[in-house]
């Protein structure tokens, strides 16, 4: 497995983890993203990855790097 696929399966669990942190459910994260609640289960679940401009607007809201998002560091803040 290529380290990018291996980072990206730890996107799912990372999105997860921040989501609960925050006190979200997937249906009120989906709507700060402008989502279907099913799109948040997928990405949660590692089914779908989220386009560019949606990978920026998660690290918005939960404060992240896109970086620790992608499982590419474990730091949330460089």
């Amino acid at each position: 497995m290529s380290d990018i696929r291996a980072n990206l399966e730890k996107f799912g669990p990372r999105l997860r983890e921040l989501r609960e942190e925050a006190n979200l459910t997937v249906e009120q994260l989906a709507e700060k993203l402008g989502v279907v609640k099913q799109t948040i289960s997928k990405y949660e679940n590692n089914q779908r990855e989220p386009k560019y401009e949606y990978l920026l607007k998660l690290a918005e809201i939960f404060n992240v790097s896109v970086d620790y998002l992608l499982g590419r560091i474990d730091e949330r803040k460089p």
